[in-house]
């Protein structure tokens, strides 16, 4: 091989070494735990960033299905926006019982605060949503801290929460394994409502109609609301859409979404 051929590989071979950690980074179905208790690999993670991403802000977004179904996706509406969307999944009931999906989700926050740097997501705005059980999951493991905890984050460097008509009491499924009707109300510890805390995250609470949502959905995340407020709270607000039941409310919360995280990232 001629001399300039090799000095063109070797520099070609250098710029390969230089190229930028998040182009080279696989997207889809990335594990973020490894405890082998995970047979059907729900454990993780898809990423969605644009071209050229660079400190971006961050949108976790948590799959519904009353903790019992449902699997990761990106939803259409919030791509290309402006920002990298990561789409945990996470275990499920009645396979595993509470609050082990609640470690789950804990667990893939933590990932996105280590690794998301490398997809050109922002650490310091990483924004937390989800609609009705992930909804649930995100508030759960915003507001008690604990959760978090566990893998040395504090859970005020969340930039913000955004959960779509959530459960603000214990959820349901919960309350299910535990043998308490569904119609029967419980806040203990793996209800939000009990973890209320002045110094949270920001959040912006969206619901459907409160005449056509699950059950009482509406009215537990307004008590949610108020007694953040009445703890001191100085950033707490709930969207209700008239017209709209549990699944028709989600599509109008995206444009509140992007532009709370517009609002938000400012701040950071």
């Amino acid at each position: 091989m001629t001399k300039p051929a090799t000095l063109a590989l070797r520099a070609l071979f250098f710029f390969l070494l230089t190229l930028p950690a998040f182009a080279l980074e696989p997207s889809n179905g990335v594990p973020y735990a490894h405890d082998g208790e995970d047979p059907e690999g729900r454990c993780a993670v898809d990423i969605d960033a644009p071209e050229g991403a660079e400190n971006l802000p961050v949108i976790v977004w948590f799959h519904g299905g009353g903790l019992t179904e449902g699997s990761r996706s990106i939803p259409a509406e919030l791509k290309n926006k402006g920002c990298v969307v990561v789409a945990p999944g996470y275990r499920l009931s009645p396979k595993v019982k509470s609050p082990v999906y609640i470690e789950d989700g804990a667990a893939a926050i933590a990932w996105v605060f280590e690794n998301i740097a490398k997809y050109g997501g922002d650490p310091n705005k990483i924004f937390l949503t989800g609609h009705s059980a992930g909804g649930y999951l995100v508030t759960m493991v915003a507001l008690d801290k604990k959760y978090l905890a566990k893998h040395s984050i504090d859970a005020n460097r969340i930039a913000g929460v955004i959960p779509y008509s959530g459960q603000a009491i214990t959820h349901f499924t919960i309350r299910k394994e535990r043998g308490i009707p569904s119609l029967q109300p419980v806040i203990d510890d793996l209800a939000p409502l009990y973890h209320v805390r002045k110094d949270a995250p920001p959040f912006l609470i969206t619901t459907g109609d409160r005449e056509q949502e699950l059950y009482g959905r509406y009215e537990e995340n307004a008590y949610f609301q108020r007694m953040m407020k009445l703890v001191g709270h100085p950033s707490v607000e709930l969207v209700e859409f008239p017209g709209t039941n549990h699944g028709s409310m989600v599509p109008p919360s995206h444009p509140l979404l992007l532009k709370f995280i517009e609002k938000h990232s400012a701040k950071n």
